[in-house]
């Protein structure tokens, strides 16, 4: 079976038929949660997602006490936010899928080649759904993410998928046209195309629809003239698996500034086809042995303990039949009963009812013995979460550690011979460090800037000391080369520098750099305070600690998110 074959219901709304009776209730609520607050771009107040829902007040509390205690949801206030923790499902996914991973290094350099944004899509239902995303940062740019849904017949891979549908599929969607048509169920279309009247039976896609999608198989590409919004254009070819099905489309998507419809064809065609022939070459090679997984240690201890913690405010059942979509992965596309049940460390007869629940509602499909996630696992935050910025993504890791210190807490990056400031928490104190974002500071003087050469290689910190002409700020500032390099070796080897009054008389800050899942150095976290607060031994006894946790807790975030995705360091 092809990665696309699967039997999801239309768009990603819950499946009309009823719940079987071995279905968990409380995981059905869960994912009504989660899929709410995608819907919504990831933030809603617990009221609006009682209305939102149509849980009752206190079973909402009770899903989003238990999604917080998984690190799914982060709860301020009144407000419930989407945490980057949950990418982990929709990682499971992709991971399981394997077309990411084998493809999505070649799409990122054929849209460095061609200067254009390149995606990746598998069908899903009667829609597409997008797996990758290689954008070009312009003015004019695409904006769909990674788990976007959009109608198979307002987009260029949707002819191709059309084109090996069964009839039952072609009247599903026909259904589908007339229940929906304005394309409400596709929250990804942009709402002022979609209240235009696109779904509409006649409407743009739709009456030749099935003439398209016959001539794309015929001809084995397709293009999109602005169906799915004014401006936007696309070059689709399939991509076939070792066994000739499709595993995936690959489309090239320009704007009308530069390309019509027809000139984006024959400038692309030639070269989309010669990078498909090779990507296809690339799915041929033998996929890795399953790998064995290790059941989550302690999760039957954790659920417990979450219990006594949290008493009716944790719901267990929700947990373990998330964790049940965890068991998916790299090597276990598909799995049967009892090895998802090793892998998750649950009961059978749990993990039994948990993909019962599932596929019910689309988020896996049964094969026999063996069970597949499908693209809808994608749904669960995905797309918002996939465009998160690093400063958003560690606003909350800043607060936190902001409110234990009791200081001003920052991020900045490295940009030339500066540090600059991109996320930032302040503490309100007559005395205190007045720093706003995008501020500059020479990365010399600065903590975070010493944390942040101290990781480059060699050569480039090398260059950066003979090419930069340190300047004192303060009568304290190291500005000598010899003792700039010393330093900056000595805070590579202790893992976090202290810079006393060196930026400003009467300001001592203490950094720590923050790594991605490569392990690369690619921002810095700091506490900054007036002298006075601290002595440099209480810095590093007290402060220094808080700065690790938070700093861990942005690079789990950043593992996670950085998966499958592309997380902007601004």
């Amino acid at each position: 079976m092809s990665p696309t074959d699967t039997a999801t219901a239309p768009s990603d709304e819950a499946p009309d038929t009823p719940a079987p009776p071995e279905a968990v209730a409380p995981l059905i609520r869960g994912l009504t949660v989660l899929r709410g607050l995608t819907d919504a771009d990831g933030v809603l107040s617990l009221s609006e997602l009682e209305r939102a829902t149509g849980l009752a007040r206190s079973t909402v509390d009770r899903v989003t006490g238990t999604l917080a205690r998984m690190g799914y949801v982060r709860l301020d206030g009144r407000d419930v936010f989407l945490a980057p923790r949950l990418m982990e499902l929709g990682n499971a996914y992709l991971a399981a899928l394997r077309l990411p991973g084998l493809l999505g290094r070649h799409a990122d350099a054929l849209a460095d080649e061609l200067d254009e944004s390149v995606s990746l899509a598998v069908g899903d239902g009667d829609g597409i759904r997008f797996v990758h995303q290689a954008t070009r940062r312009r003015a004019m740019s695409l904006s769909f993410r990674i788990g976007d849904l959009l109608p198979a017949e307002r987009t260029a891979p949707g002819a191709l998928f059309a084109a090996a549908w069964t009839e039952s599929e072609w009247e599903s969607w026909r259904a589908r046209r007339r229940a929906d048509p304005r394309d409400a169920g596709f929250t990804a279309v942009p709402p002022e195309v979609a209240a235009g009247g696109g779904g509409a039976p006649d409407g743009p896609g739709g009456g030749d629809f099935a003439a398209r999608a016959a001539l794309a198989g015929e001809r084995g590409w397709a293009l999109d003239d602005q169906l799915i919004e004014p401006g936007l254009v696309a070059l689709a070819l399939p991509v076939r698996g070792p066994d000739g099905g499709l595993a995936c489309v690959a489309s090239v998507v320009s704007h009308t500034s530069r390309h019509t419809a027809v000139s984006l064809r024959d400038a692309m065609l030639p070269r989309l086809r010669a990078a498909v022939t090779a990507w296809e070459e690339s799915l041929r090679r033998p996929p890795a042995p399953e790998a064995a997984v290790a059941p989550p240690e302690g999760l039957a201890a954790w659920t417990h303990a979450s219990k006594q913690e949290l008493g009716r405010g944790f719901v267990e059942s929700l947990a373990r039949g998330l964790t049940v979509l965890t068991a998916f992965g790299e090597g276990r596309g598909a799995l049967s009963l009892s090895a998802v049940a090793e892998a998750t460390g649950l009961a059978r007869a749990t993990a039994r009812r948990a993909l019962i629940t599932l596929e019910h509602l689309g988020y896996v499909h049964a094969e026999g013995r063996l069970f597949r996630p499908t693209p809808r696992v994608l749904a669960l935050g995905f797309p918002c979460l996939s465009r998160m910025p690093l400063p958003q993504m560690a606003a909350p890791h800043l607060g936190e550690l902001s409110r234990r210190v009791h200081d001003s807490a920052s991020l900045a990056v490295l940009d030339g011979a500066d540090i600059r400031y991109t996320a930032r928490v302040a503490t309100r104190r007559v005395m205190s460090v007045h720093i706003t974002v995008g501020t500059r500071f020479p990365a010399h003087a600065t903590s975070m800037g010493r944390v942040m050469l101290a990781d480059l290689p060699s050569d480039e910190r090398r260059a950066w000391l003979f090419g930069a002409e340190p300047r004192a700020l303060t009568p304290r500032t190291v500005t000598g080369r010899a003792e700039l390099a010393a330093l900056l070796d000595r805070v590579r080897e202790q893992g976090y520098a202290l810079v006393d009054e060196e930026l400003e008389q009467g300001l001592r800050s203490i950094a720590v750099p923050v790594r991605d899942r490569a392990g690369v150095v690619v921002a810095a976290v700091n506490v900054a305070m007036h002298s006075s607060r601290r002595t440099v031994e209480e810095c590093v006894r007290d402060v220094l600690p808080e700065l690790r946790a938070a700093a861990a807790g942005i690079e789990e975030d950043l593992r996670v998110a950085g998966r499958f995705a592309t997380v902007l360091a601004v």
